[in-house]
């Protein structure tokens, strides 16, 4: 799987398009990345930069984007509303989907340290990059601005981590960190009270609420030590909020930044809002996302709330997608687009192509065509992925089988097995076709040199190692995805039993299938030890997956007949 960070930089410009838009240009033209919004504020002479891709190609854009600010931006003529210290004055990245944090402070550390030695300017690393405590929090970094920077550089508490001690007068002091994915997201009201609005947001946010004697709204507020009043904590974490009236909706909301929805997740934070609202008499009547969300975020959403239906969570990302914005109303106020709203949806590559995307019609008559692409290998991928659909399709009806209501979750787990076998199954299917185009995009390299010979050679054998590879991991998933139909077989729903029957059937075929495009492809491979070695592991894969389907089909035949 892709992994995917997202970097919002905020420059010091927000009046001057020209400059904006000659930053931005080195975010569009990066390969890897998509620019997804750009947000100026005049009055905050700021504009704020959202953009995400794969790890090195967001670095890589950000470093330029820095560069390009560092050319077009003086510091030392800059003013604006918003605490500021450089060109560009904050660089965080966050990640979206498949990676840890760990990793995402490492490339920001990394980015950091370009900055510093290759354009000359001062970085402090901050949030979750910070190599030093008192730097995780931004604003200590920020702290006397562009105008105090100079002298706190030279200080030994604030040497910067990378770049140079003494301050670039006209690009002035970048701060580099990696932080949590924040969701801006409200939710609505059958209310225009604001006042009662806020009171929900208190009951939930993290910060809580004023702690007062007496009367809790207006009783004396208590103090600590130091004078600052004493909070109340609300009870979702990693959440800030506020009740506001919207006039354009004519009703109140709760407005929430969920600054960590690995703690609070989206989902989570909608129930409790729910709770606190209806014990205050007021309901929720549907919430809407500001900006983007991760996939997991929307797809986790839809098995919480299936899982409180005792519904099977194993079907397909659609589906979870719809049971999620139904569920939360987030298609109350507009429509909820998930292609526009979910960020791996909005960076993918047009599909239009894709094998997988086409009727079944449309499939068939691509493969009776004369382009010698589909063959074998996409063709028993997708015979794989449909054996295992059959299996799942058994685990989801007997997971709502009346009478078998406590029996939910054991089904619910089969079928998300099997939900995870034909997305890496259907994935395949255009995998292999690709694999077959490399091998033919080698042979088209040129042969003029001896050097030109050498580049050509290797890649054809690059290529072809990778296209016997993909039909053998057909081979693999399509065989051990047959433990599905091997357990709806055996506990599933006795009038489906058929269904599991043809399922392990398609399974055994898409095995024998890819095995077929391995040893086809592993004739010109001059590597003949890996050969070897996929030949006895593949022949060993076959065997298992014929016995396993007799074993299957013994069992079918023995429920048929009783």
């Amino acid at each position: 799987m892709k992994k995917l960070i997202e970097c919002v930089p905020n420059f010091s410009e927000g009046k001057d398009m020209g400059i904006i838009g000659q930053i931005t240009h080195e975010i569009e033209t990066s390969e890897g990345v998509k620019l997804l919004d750009v947000d100026p504020g005049k009055a905050t002479n700021r504009t704020v930069v959202t953009f995400v891709g794969t790890p090195d190609e967001v670095v890589e854009a950000a470093f330029k984007a820095v560069k390009k600010a560092s050319e077009l931006i003086d510091m030392s003529k800059h003013k604006g509303e918003h605490p500021r210290m450089g060109a560009t004055d904050v660089c965080p990245l966050v990640p979206v989907a498949n990676i840890s944090m760990e990793e995402v402070v490492e490339y920001a550390r990394k980015l950091a340290k370009r900055i510093g030695e290759e354009l000359g300017i001062s970085v402090y690393c901050y949030e979750n990059a910070a190599l030093k405590p008192e730097r995780k929090n931004l604003a200590n970094c920020r702290s006397g601005e562009y105008e105090g920077m100079a002298d706190k550089l030279s200080t030994p508490d604030w040497k910067p981590d990378f770049g140079p001690d003494k301050l670039n007068v006209k690009a002035g002091v970048t701060a580099v960190g990696a932080r949590d994915f924040l969701v801006a997201y409200n939710i609505n009201l059958n209310t225009t009270s604001t006042r009662r609005a806020n009171a929900i947001a208190f009951d939930v946010r993290e910060k809580g609420r004023v702690k007062r004697e007496g009367h809790p709204l207006t009783g004396k507020i208590i103090k600590d030590e130091k004078g600052d009043p004493v909070y109340i904590p609300g009870t979702l974490k990693a959440v800030k909020g506020i009740g506001w009236f919207i006039e354009e909706y004519g009703i109140a909301q709760i407005s929430m930044n969920l600054t960590n929805i690995s703690v609070t997740p989206v989902h989570v934070a909608f129930d409790e809002v729910c709770k606190k609202a209806d014990d205050r008499g007021v309901r929720v009547t549907g919430s809407e996302l500001v900006g983007l969300v991760p996939l997991k975020a929307m797809l986790d959403a839809g098995k919480y709330f299936l899982a409180k239906q005792n519904r099977s969570l194993g079907v397909s990302e659609s589906e979870l997608i719809k049971i999620a914005v139904k569920s939360m109303g987030l298609d109350e106020l507009k429509p909820f687009n998930p292609k526009e709203k979910i960020i791996e949806y909005m960076i993918a590559e047009d599909a239009g192509d894709k094998l997988v995307d086409m009727t079944v019609e449309g499939f068939a008559d691509e493969t009776a065509s004369e382009s010698p692409a589909p063959g074998g290998g996409s063709v028993s991928a997708y015979v794989g992925a449909l054996g295992v659909s059959l299996g799942t399709m058994v685990a989801n009806l007997s997971s709502h089988k009346r009478g078998w209501d406590e029996r939910w979750e054991e089904f619910s787990k089969v079928a998300e097995k099997g939900q995870a076998y034909k997305e890496e199954l259907l994935y395949l299917v255009d995998e292999d076709t690709r694999a077959f185009n490399k091998i033919m995009e080698s042979f088209g390299l040129p042969k003029k040199t001896e050097e030109d010979k050498k580049a050509r050679k290797k890649a054809i054998q690059d290529a072809t190692r990778y296209a016997i590879e993909i039909p053998f991991r057909v081979m693999e998933k399509a065989y051990e995805s047959m433990e599905v139909m091997e357990m709806m077989a055996e506990k599933g729903l006795e009038s489906s039993a058929s269904d599991a029957a043809v399922g392990a059937i398609c399974a055994r075929a898409a095995v024998m299938g890819a095995f077929l495009n391995v040893k086809i492809n592993a004739g010109d491979l001059e590597d003949k030890a890996y050969v070897d070695k996929v030949f006895k592991k593949g022949t060993e894969i076959e065997k298992a997956a014929i016995k396993k389907e007799k074993e299957i089909m013994a069992m079918i035949e023995e429920k048929i007949k009783s």
